[in-house]
């Protein structure tokens, strides 16, 4: 079973991170409260939609529709759900940190009240993603268009943060190689991976599907991150966060819901780092100048570097500048110069020879960053 950490126990805690990949028992705002400053990496929030349903709601046949009307989905007006919203949301803010993001899903009976407020506390808003629902519940009453969706706000902490993790290139490749758009299709959580008690009903009414935390968690965060959710309820970004290889801590105050998302987790069996390893592009492979190859011996001073059809050439300098036909400076400018262009990728330009046959310097530039990584 998951470990399950009382709000009080918490509170007496001073070993650090002993609160990760643990159920916080308790109100959130009391138990994000609890936490330290600037200690998660990602927040994933299912708050109550507050959906002011008017009595039952029953099926052509007559049938009990099994809507939303537990306690902890009511609010006496719209000032108190706002009160609610704003307390929770500055409470996350502590304890996000400066390169993290959250993730808040709701319904339009509350996004746009809790899209307000991320705005008026100057969260960034990064993008709202719409989830298309393959098998959305039908509008019984013909009254109104079918709801087939929900929309999710992912935003950072404000419009300065910088360094917060997107996995571009992971998206793109997963999606055929076409940038990942901001309508996802998923279904609604059914069948086997529905959570149901022994009396046959759902354990939780609004149990979100595994495929779609898979994919804000894989989008958002890296391996060993912590992605806090603050109305855990049966436990799916636990259950994902955990296949992932990331760390999670949940915070719920319903011992039904403890029990079955404890238990839930507990029969998770993570990926291996293989399997978990993310794809990335250019833009985060780490930066190694030119000078980087000379400091290091792999390139050496009044080495001869020329084009691949040995057009052009050009003498490697101690400072880490190229010289040729009296000019010199960085591997492009000479590149471009040489050649008569206004700009020149010097990395695969210019080339040295093995001894064998001639390769780019950029081969050079993936040792170093191989070295790099193996000190990480």
């Amino acid at each position: 079973m998951a470990s399950v950490f009382p709000l009080a126990d918490l509170k007496a805690s001073v070993k650090p991170g002993s609160w990760v990949d643990t159920i916080i028992k308790g109100d959130c705002v009391a138990a994000l409260d609890a936490l330290p400053n600037q200690s998660v990496d990602v927040i994933f929030a299912d708050p109550p939609y507050n959906l002011q349903l008017g009595g039952t709601l029953h099926r052509p046949d007559q049938s009990l529709v099994d809507a939303v009307d537990d306690e902890w989905d009511q609010f006496a007006s719209f000032e108190a759900y706002d009160a609610f919203t704003r307390a929770w949301l500055l409470a996350c803010r502590r304890v996000l940190k400066p390169t993290g993001t959250i993730w808040v899903i709701g319904s339009y009976h509350n996004i746009f009240r809790v899209g307000a407020t991320l705005q008026d506390l100057n969260f960034w808003i990064l993008n709202d993603i719409v989830w298309r629902k393959t098998n959305p519940m039908p509008n019984f009453k013909g009254r109104r268009f079918q709801n087939a969706h929900e929309t999710m706000i992912w935003a950072s902490p404000n419009a300065k943060a910088k360094g917060y993790t997107f996995n571009y290139d992971a998206m793109k490749a997963a999606n055929d190689d076409v940038q990942m758009r901001s309508d996802w299709l998923f279904p609604i959580c059914s069948g086997n991976e529905r959570l149901k008690g022994e009396d046959g009903k759902k354990v939780h009414p609004t149990q979100k599907p595994e495929a779609l935390l898979a994919r804000v968690i894989m989008a958002s965060s890296k391996p060993g991150d912590i992605i806090l959710d603050p109305f855990f309820g049966s436990g799916t970004t636990g259950a994902v966060a955990k296949r992932l290889g990331r760390h999670f801590v949940g915070i719920e105050r319903e011992q039904d819901y403890i029990d079955a998302a404890s238990a839930r987790i507990a029969a998770v069996e993570p990926l291996g780092k293989a399997e978990l390893t993310v794809m990335t592009g250019k833009k985060a492979e780490a930066r190694v100048a030119f000078n980087v190859l000379v400091e290091s011996g792999l390139i050496k001073p009044g080495q001869v570097l020329t084009d691949a059809r040995r057009r052009y050439s050009a003498v490697v300098r101690a400072d880490g500048t190229v010289a040729a036909g009296g000019e010199a400076g960085s591997i492009h400018r000479l590149g471009a110069k040489v050649q008569g262009l206004d700009a020149c990728n010097g990395w695969t330009f210019w080339h040295f020879d093995d001894g064998q046959s001639l390769r780019p310097i950029d081969d050079l530039r993936s040792i170093v960053r191989s070295d790099l990584a193996k000190m990480d």
